[in-house]
């Protein structure tokens, strides 16, 4: 099955001009869900990974789904003033202001290895952020993994020069 194929695409949303890519199409779809599952599993599979990282809200549902498959706990990175115990915080700008994640501070254990998921990855500014917030907790970062990339808004690039190895499945041109 080609994956791209059971991503929606929305126009104009959720501005005019941005080509939305709509990842709930894929995950709906029972053969392509387990399909991309298992491909975004495949390039870390053996790696010891000890951690994944989900980045709230879809990559919870990716990256739940990869850490039950490499035999690793989940943690989940969520907005601000969400998770209930003791947190570290990372904020970043976003293109109409400033916002923030956190992760609990017991989440990470210095020197475990962890493995970045979520849907997609356009400019890079939010998966950033999420490694500057495990790198805090003293997380060795074993790579980032993305249904989607927007290659023409470089935040692949952008992780790849932070020292971080970047698997995708589908990309599409135009944003």
């Amino acid at each position: 099955m080609e994956l791209k194929d059971a991503i929606r695409t929305i126009p104009d949303f959720p501005k005019k001009g941005i080509m939305f890519r709509d990842v709930t199409t894929l995950m709906g779809n029972p053969r392509a869900f387990r399909q991309a599952v298992d491909e975004l599993v495949q390039p870390w599979a053996g790696s010891k990974i000890d951690k994944v990282a989900g980045i709230e809200a879809r990559g919870f549902i990716l990256g739940g789904a990869v850490a039950h498959q490499l035999s690793a706990g989940f943690v989940p990175l969520r907005k601000k003033g969400k998770l209930p115990h003791s947190v570290i915080t990372e904020s970043y700008e976003l293109e109409y202001g400033v916002d923030a994640m956190e992760m609990h501070v017991d989440a990470i254990a210095p020197g475990d290895r962890v493995l970045l998921v979520d849907d997609l990855i356009a400019t890079g500014g939010t998966a950033l952020a999420a490694v500057k917030l495990l790198r805090k907790a003293g997380a060795k970062i074993a790579g980032a993994a993305f249904l989607v990339c927007l290659p023409e808004l470089q935040g692949d690039s952008r992780l790849a020069g932070q020292g971080i190895e970047v698997s995708y499945l589908v990309w599409f041109a135009g944003h």
